[in-house]
């Protein structure tokens, strides 16, 4: 690990990349507090109803979501992602006022989101990088299904929508200028991770 460049890093990818290890993995090295994202999904979601708020339930009935063709549940997972910026940012505002570093992991990290998160904190004199990792093949992501949920049986379709919206944020990333690091090979993540973020420096 590299010397420390930062108060708070966003990771981005999609569902079975790594994110959750690779941000341990920050985490442990630095001192470091980790939000997991997904826990401010659910309380997002808690405190509102479809009908309050209903781009942030198009997954209410997982069922019925997997009914769906990928490239629909695609679009949905894009549209939940882009009506959870609002609470990154929060997340992201709430974090500068502390003088611990942080990580911040998630599937629902937006691209320009993070942008937005990265010029927050250079107005208020603190250092917010944001990464995304990006594994773009479905074989990859059902064999990290696999091994990670090994009660579930095998995920094609969901792997093959975690494989979209992997290539969708890692375009988005690039648009808005913004690092993305390939999962694979696994072995040098953590050194290729590190690098990104002193190179964003």
């Amino acid at each position: 690990m590299t010397k420390r460049t930062w108060d708070l890093v966003l990771l981005g990818g999609a569902s079975g990349v790594g994110k959750s290890l690779a941000a341990a993995r920050i985490a442990a090295a630095e001192g470091a507090f980790t939000v997991e994202f997904d826990d401010v999904v659910a309380a997002v979601q808690e405190l509102t109803t479809p009908a309050q708020h209903p781009g942030l339930h198009h997954f209410g009935d997982g069922a019925a979501a997997r009914r769906l063709p990928p490239e629909r549940v695609l679009e949905l997972q894009i549209a939940t992602a882009e009506a959870l910026e609002p609470a990154l940012l929060g997340v992201v505002r709430n974090r500068l006022t502390v003088p611990v570093p942080a990580v911040v992991e998630g599937d629902y990290l937006t691209p320009a989101a993070c942008a937005r998160a990265v010029a927050l904190g250079r107005a208020a004199g603190r250092q917010v990088r944001a990464v995304f990792l990006h594994e773009g093949g479905a074989d990859r992501i059902t064999a990290n299904y696999a091994a990670r949920e090994p009660g579930s049986g095998v995920q094609a379709d969901r792997a093959e929508v975690s494989a979209r919206y992997s290539h969708w944020l890692a375009a988005e990333a690039r648009r808005h200028a913004l690092p993305v690091v390939d999962c694979r090979p696994w072995s040098t993540l953590g050194d290729r991770v590190d690098r990104a973020l002193a190179a964003d420096g």
